[in-house]
């Protein structure tokens, strides 16, 4: 798939460009995001030149994650990073972070619902995946704001930086957020 640019009402979604490494280094020195991402750590200016100029291409070209550039705005600051990966017989996985400076402002849910509905309408998922390691209240809480039910916790279900990790799971469903499903779905009865 080519990069393509989404818009919501505050934020512009689009790929990464050289221009954004030095965004995308300083962002990269916080240490929450060093901790509950899988980002390296420490975080040398060379992974942001990778990042931005190898990894983010080349998830577009083999459609194998689709990352944007959070901004506020058509030309504002990095506000966050945001990516779809992992596909896996209809099901995506959703991944993100937030610069610290712009936490606390609903960016990041206004984001993950953009490209929550990208998702659907767009790859023709039919379920969204959210993992993070138990303990990352703040993604869960945009997980959780952006429709994602959470579905409990997996046992060594994260590899970070060389160690398995718990981590919760939660999911959206197209009729979660009014979207129609490719296929009927059939819910457990208790």
């Amino acid at each position: 798939m080519e990069p393509l640019t989404l818009t919501t009402e505050r934020l512009t979604l689009r790929t990464f460009t050289p221009d954004d490494t030095d965004a995308v280094f300083e962002a990269c020195q916080d240490p929450e995001i060093r901790r509950w991402t899988t980002i390296p750590s420490p975080y040398a200016r060379q992974h942001a030149e990778q990042f931005v100029g190898r990894m983010v291409p080349d998830g577009w070209r083999d459609d194998s994650e689709y990352t944007f550039a959070v901004r506020r705005g058509s030309d504002g600051p990095l506000v966050a990073a945001v990516s779809l990966h992992h596909p896996r017989a209809g099901t995506w996985e959703i991944g993100y972070w937030t610069a610290k400076e712009h936490r606390g402002h609903g960016y990041m849910t206004e984001a993950v619902t953009a490209l929550t509905g990208f998702a659907f309408t767009t790859l023709g998922a039919i379920r969204l995946e959210w993992r993070a390691e138990v303990g990352n209240t703040g993604s869960r809480a945009v997980a959780e704001k952006a429709g994602f039910v959470i579905e409990g916790t997996l046992r060594a279900g994260l590899l970070n930086k060389g160690t398995l990790r718990d981590c919760w799971i939660g999911a959206v469903l197209p009729s979660d957020v009014g979207l129609p499903s490719t296929h009927p779905y059939l819910p457990a009865r208790p």
